[in-house]
């Protein structure tokens, strides 16, 4: 395994900060949403990690390029850990990676998004807009400033990851295959958790048997709640498997069939 023994320093911190804050986001698709942009950001420090054009390099890459989408406040986070365990450990931390961002990727989303996405929005803004409403100068001010401190807290949090990260890996290598364990763990509950509550499919059609209705939604929640979502994505699962068959290719499918579906009043509209 050839690694350059590369570490780290506070320019390639400032480098990664001004890539994410700057392009993180320009490679976005349906697909593998930030997958392009995360490698982007980290591409040069992998780079001097690795060494150009080797087949560690291309590797790793090629991992970084998967699936990848969390909150654009906390994704810095994930990206420090990241490159301190590459840093120390090379291509052999790969599952350790792959395991780390699926597990850290889902939480950093629902956490991110909300407080910095929702909640400090609302509040400055409210506050700002209620003064610049009144003619009041402060009221830019204070969002600026707002927005300010988001920047710095997104700025900070890279080089503190990555100090942790290393220390993650000299202070706890034992237990490493544990970490990687609960990681991956943590992202299947999450794809189940987002499974219940982010796939709506209900039954519209309720065929009579004799004078009585059938709703077949109901029986299938006695069953067992939010079967049918449950269904549906272990198919959408099992069709990703079969060669020719892409994430781009089964989108289109179900949205194709949910139409139709609904238009023939087999699934319910709302």
């Amino acid at each position: 395994m050839k690694m350059t023994n590369y570490k780290l320093t506070d320019q390639d911190f400032r480098q990664i900060n001004l890539r994410c804050l700057c392009g993180f986001e320009l490679g976005w698709n349906y697909e593998r949403m930030q997958g392009s942009g995360y490698l982007y950001t980290i591409l040069p420090q992998l780079r001097k990690i690795y060494g150009d054009n080797t087949p560690e390099l291309k590797e790793m890459m090629r991992v970084h390029t998967q699936f990848f989408n969390t909150s654009n406040f906390f994704n810095t986070i994930i990206t420090g850990i990241d490159l301190a365990l590459e840093e120390e450990q090379g291509v052999k931390a790969k599952d350790a990676v792959v395991g780390m961002k699926a597990g850290l990727m889902g939480s950093f989303a629902a956490i991110g998004d909300s407080i910095f996405g929702a909640l400090l929005p609302a509040i400055f803004g409210a506050i700002a807009a209620t003064l610049a409403i009144k003619g009041n100068p402060l009221g830019l001010v204070i969002w600026f400033i707002a927005q300010m401190g988001v920047i710095l807290f997104r700025w900070k949090q890279l080089p503190w990851a990555y100090k942790e990260g290393v220390n993650l890996v000299t202070k706890m290598a034992n237990k490493l295959s544990a970490v990687t364990d609960s990681a991956s763990l943590m992202g299947i509950f999450m794809v189940g958790a987002l499974v219940a509550t982010m796939v709506n499919v209900k039954f519209a059609w309720a065929p009579t048997i004799g004078s009585v209705p059938l709703n077949i939604q109901n029986n299938l929640d006695m069953i067992m709640p939010r079967m049918v979502p449950a269904i549906i994505v272990g198919l959408v699962y099992w069709l990703l498997g079969k060669k020719g068959m892409t994430s781009t290719k089964a989108i289109f499918l179900v949205l194709i069939l949910s139409v139709l579906f609904s238009a023939l009043g087999v699934l319910a509209k709302g």
